[in-house]
């Protein structure tokens, strides 16, 4: 069987940003592009990615818009999000973590320390995703084995 390859999304109106990014981590994973904070709406209409790489800087709808709204929809409030973005003051770092984003990279960006904290962050999401499933399905074996529902 198989593996299924991850599937990422990387948002930055840069375009070099973008290709460079989209370059160095498509060894591993699938990787799609949006230059946008309105493609990536446009793309997640179709698919869910494992994870998003999310510019903060960008016309129309900035970094922390788009966390907001993909945060506060069931359809996108699982998908981990990573800020990938030139700012370097602290407070926009905090700023992205309160709003939920897993983890913050600073451009410019190493492809090896990309391709490891990706890495990391799919590997954590893989375990939470396990440990759920196994809590689900003890909690279903103690439902039927006794008949009632267990809280």
């Amino acid at each position: 069987m198989e593996d299924k390859r991850e599937r990422i999304i990387v948002v930055d109106d840069d375009i070099t940003s973008l290709a460079i990014a989209r370059k160095d981590l498509a060894v591993q994973y699938d990787v799609l592009g949006a230059p946008s904070g309105k493609k990536l709406f446009l793309l997640l209409e179709k698919i869910t990615p494992d994870l998003i790489l999310l510019d903060i800087e960008m016309p129309e709808m900035n970094g922390y818009e788009i966390i907001k709204k993909l945060k506060s929809t069931k359809e996108t409030e699982h998908i981990p999000v990573i800020f990938l973005t030139a700012q370097i003051d602290p407070e926009s770092e905090i700023k992205g973590l309160n709003l939920g984003a897993i983890d913050y990279i600073r451009k410019p960006f190493t492809r090896d320390l990309l391709i490891k904290r990706v890495s990391f962050h799919l590997l954590l999401e893989a375990q939470k995703k396990e440990l759920l499933d196994y809590s689900q399905s003890l909690q279903n074996s103690a439902t039927s084995s006794t008949g009632t529902s267990v809280s």
